[in-house]
């Protein structure tokens, strides 16, 4: 995938029966199904069943079991409730009659009221003096663990530029926050809010988990730690656009128990808040 349009093809899913969908994968580095992919293609089928103009502001999901790439995920949708404010879906993910993942999302009528947010960061470098993934590997490809090299210079369709610079043969223990730049690559401008919040929550699942990692960088890391989403909750708060970089400012306040705890807001590039994400994964370490 190297554009919008090419993540749009694999977002938006194929349409059995009613309430029922069907998706396919593809790779994003790792041998498993992206867990951002399985987020926003049951987000695509659920929102396929809102006809009210509700929009989602927020959803919560459980990964059960681990995707097959080569494997069509199924999704089948519950409708649980349409009141006068809210409506609330459940969605099942299946490969081989196993279920893989499912996912809560509630959807609300647009009203008025009290508004604030937090801050951005105010000292963050901007895009512009920062190098993407791709430049990394350019510069420093010589350098880099295999795995590190393989899954930064992978097409994606999102350019990541992070703030700081982390060397991976340091292994020097880092505090657990991280903050990250991206843009989407193509033709952005005739994206609907449904349609945006589906890409934001695929993008959502990238980086968060490496922020519990860096606490513990001097003797772990990506080779000899397993890693996996376990769940994922996010929250939308306002419309937006992807014209512009975004910031995603994540931070870690704990891992315990072979499991690590992210939490992150979403900025776009002049500061509004436009959306939180929080998830707890698996960070074991694999016993030689």
């Amino acid at each position: 995938m190297k554009t919008v349009n090419d993540l749009l093809d694999v977002l938006i899913l194929e349409e059995v029966s009613e309430n029922k969908f069907k998706g396919v994968s593809k790779a994003v580095g790792s041998p498993n199904v992206f867990g951002g992919q399985v987020l926003a293609q049951a987000l695509n089928a659920a929102y396929r069943t809102i006809r009210n103009q509700r929009v989602l502001h927020s959803m919560h999901a459980y990964f059960l079991e681990a995707g097959n790439l080569n494997t069509p995920i199924s999704y089948d949708v519950s409708i649980i409730r349409d009141g006068g404010s809210f409506s609330t879906r459940r969605v099942t993910a299946k490969q081989d009659n196993a279920i893989i993942f499912i996912l809560a999302a509630s959807f609300h009528k647009s009203e008025e009221g009290h508004e604030h947010q937090i801050e951005m960061k105010s000292n963050i470098k901007p895009p512009e003096d920062l190098q993407s993934w791709t430049d990394l590997v350019v510069q420093f490809g010589a350098f880099l663990p295999e795995k590190v090299k393989t899954f930064l210079q992978m097409d994606r369709p999102i350019e990541f530029k992070p703030t700081q610079l982390i060397n991976p043969l340091e292994k020097k223990n880092l505090p657990p926050l991280l903050d990250m730049w991206f843009k989407l690559k193509g033709d952005v401008s005739n994206l609907d809010l449904a349609v945006k919040q589906q890409i934001l929550t695929y993008i959502s699942d990238y980086n968060v988990l490496s922020s519990a990692l860096q606490p513990h960088a001097s003797k772990a890391h990506y080779g000899n730690t397993q890693m996996a989403s376990l769940d994922h909750s996010m929250w939308f708060f306002r419309d937006f656009d992807f014209e512009d970089w975004m910031l995603f400012s994540i931070e870690s306040p704990s891992s315990s128990n072979a499991r690590g705890f992210a939490k992150g807001h979403i900025f776009s590039r002049d500061g509004k808040l436009i959306a939180s994400v929080a998830q707890e994964g698996l960070m074991r370490p694999i016993k030689k």
